[in-house]
């Protein structure tokens, strides 16, 4: 083959890829800080009503409301003879956090959900730079390959998923042919099992065999 890759080549291009997997791996950790960080920027971000200008239309129209019902509520104390000392009051605030991002146990749970994401998130990333990396240092290697038995060896090993096909739920469940239970059983574990049904099924019908009647290899 003329476009067959030279030894030196190979090598070179091999160390490149590795080099590359590992600059690529370290990346996904920086990714990892990046995505905490920005996590912590959101649940920590506090929000006052004149950052934005709607929010500071609509605080101080509100802020004329509820003046205007303080007075109602002042006017009715005064009428029911209640000191002003002890009056309720109303009272508008605006609150620079949600629910979730104002409650500290709330933040810590989210923090925990979040690194927990992120952990699952750089572990796929490494997965699929490794995977990345393995093909193509075969396509590196294949390349320079002279033995037709040695390009066939590569072609044929067996992927993940054959090795490990999905579950079968009649399988697991006992609907298929041969329940999968029945499957795992030692020969001699299944005979007695089998011994134990038929018994129980005598038992029900009330007939007792007798003595001698059991072949030896249901035993």
């Amino acid at each position: 083959m003329a476009d067959r890759m030279g030894k030196g080549e190979r090598e070179d291009l091999q160390r490149l890829i590795r080099q590359r997997e590992k600059v690529l791996k370290s990346a996904a950790k920086q990714r990892s800080t990046e995505l905490l960080a920005d996590f912590e920027n959101q649940i920590s971000a506090m929000y006052q009503f004149d950052d934005d200008d709607v929010w500071e239309a609509a605080e101080k129209a509100a802020a004329v409301e509820v003046e205007k019902a303080q007075q109602r509520v002042a006017a009715r104390c005064a009428e029911l003879g209640i000191p002003k000392q002890f009056a309720p009051s109303l009272n508008l605030y605006w609150s620079a956090r949600g629910y979730h991002s104002g409650v500290k146990k709330r933040r810590d749970e989210l923090r925990l959900a979040a690194k927990a994401q992120v952990a699952a998130l750089e572990q796929k990333a490494v997965v699929a730079i490794e995977t990345a990396s393995v093909e193509a240092q075969t396509q590196v290697a294949l390349a320079g390959l002279t033995s037709e038995a040695a390009r066939a060896f590569m072609a044929n090993l067996p992927a993940v998923d054959t090795l490990m096909p999905s579950l079968s739920y009649q399988e697991i469940a006992g609907e298929s042919d041969t329940p999968v239970v029945e499957q795992m059983l030692t020969p001699n574990a299944l005979r007695q099992r089998r011994f134990r049904e038929r018994q129980k099924a005598l038992r029900d019908a009330d007939v007792t065999l007798p003595p001698g009647s059991v072949p030896d290899e249901d035993v």
